[in-house]
């Protein structure tokens, strides 16, 4: 298996460069999470029952609670959204068709765990945005977010 001093290398150091796996929340989908240095680049594929999501960020991650693997991460971006069925919403008192498309600004605040020696790294998020759909109207959500990542 693992030797004493391959675990403690492994500890010492719990970075990686590409992370794919599922997020579960308000968007849930499919992600991908790329480093350079302390920084890195996420995307988002979300699926809902009648939408589909692509979602760009860009995050800043640092050191958490002095322990390896812990890292807090913060940061921003972008998605579009697409939804195939008409729906209506009632907000004020006005019935709001929400389909078509919505292009919207994310902002990211979440905690994540990369789990030492095996290749899996848990994380718990808020990514609250604020979408404008094709019929003018806006939407905002916070959008809490559980994921697993494969970690190469």
């Amino acid at each position: 298996m693992f030797s004493s001093s391959e675990i403690f290398a492994q500890k010492s150091n719990p970075n990686y460069n590409t992370a794919i796996g599922l997020r579960a929340g308000g968007t849930s989908g499919l992600t991908i999470k790329r480093f350079v240095g302390n920084n890195a680049v996420e995307g988002i594929i979300g699926f809902a029952p009648s939408a589909f999501s692509i979602t760009g960020l860009y995050e800043i991650h640092a050191s958490a609670f002095n322990e390896p693997g812990f890292k807090w991460y913060y940061g921003a971006g972008a998605h579009i959204a697409f939804t195939g069925n008409s729906y209506y919403w009632r907000d004020n008192g006005r019935y709001y068709r929400n389909n078509g498309v919505g292009l919207g600004i994310d902002g990211i605040v979440g905690l994540e765990y990369k789990i030492n020696p095996i290749p899996i790294a848990i994380s718990l998020d808020l990514k609250p945005f604020v979408q404008m759909n094709t019929n003018g109207g806006i939407y905002s959500f916070i959008d809490p977010g559980l994921g697993i990542k494969v970690a190469f």
